[in-house]
């Protein structure tokens, strides 16, 4: 069995997605982190880095508990556990694993940058950080859907982790401000992803957490956020 440590967050999703399409038997562990649980003793000695998603798989390797962080990493542990989702042949591994690394790496954080100025930060004098982050997203989906072109997903004919880490941004359209009908290689890999069993038995159950985002305190947030008393300057 694993212990799923999990909120909503697109790299949350992802952990969702691989479990359910790996049909892998699992317990969901609520961290609200708007609430500073991620702070706790308990999570910081499964995670040093205090972040979701964390898994704990009691059957790990020699049949031992193991504990795996960092969402990248977690779809690679999924992966190899099963033998699925990532090719054995030596240059396809590679070629999943480039793609993965662009999604954890910069498709990721960059949209997570271009969030969180939009909707967090003061409206005045970041007005480079919007541009910044806008400009940076829409080159990322402007690759992915060049990448996209001629294949149905982002290495091949089959779903790999490169997809299931790159779905939850490119479908995060909404809170990013895009519009995909500009990207249509975009477009008909998000609805090809949603349309699978497990992506719709994932999404069904992230769609039923609940957070106390709407309710944090300002000192909640700022906490989270690692800004003003909690900023390091």
């Amino acid at each position: 069995m694993i212990d799923l440590y999990a909120l909503t967050s697109p790299n949350v999703q992802k952990i969702f997605i691989a479990l359910e399409e790996l049909e892998l038997p699992y317990n969901t562990k609520l961290v609200d982190v708007w609430k500073g649980e991620q702070f706790s003793p308990d999570f910081t000695r499964l995670n040093p880095n205090q972040k979701i998603p964390v898994i704990v798989d009691h059957e790990g390797p020699g049949g031992k508990p193991v504990t795996v962080f960092e969402s990248g990493a977690i779809l690679i542990y999924l992966a190899e556990k099963t033998a699925r989702l990532l090719p054995a042949d030596a240059v396809a591994r590679l070629e999943v694993l480039q793609w993965l690394m662009i999604q954890v790496s910069t498709l990721g954080p960059m949209c997570g940058q271009l969030v969180h100025f939009t909707r967090f930060a003061p409206k005045d004098g970041y007005d480079y950080a919007f541009s910044r982050y806008r400009t940076e997203v829409n080159r990322l989906f402007g690759l992915y859907d060049s990448r996209l072109t001629g294949r149905p997903y982002v290495c091949g004919a089959e779903m790999t982790i490169a997809d299931i880490a790159a779905f939850p941004w490119l479908r995060n359209v909404g809170l990013l401000g895009l519009d995909l009908a500009k990207w249509p290689q975009v477009k008909r890999f998000v609805d090809t992803m949603e349309a699978r069993p497990g992506v719709k038995r994932a999404l069904a159950k992230v769609a039923t957490i609940t957070s106390a985002r709407d309710t944090a305190t300002d000192d909640a947030k700022d906490r989270y956020f690692g800004r003003g008393k909690y900023a390091r300057v």
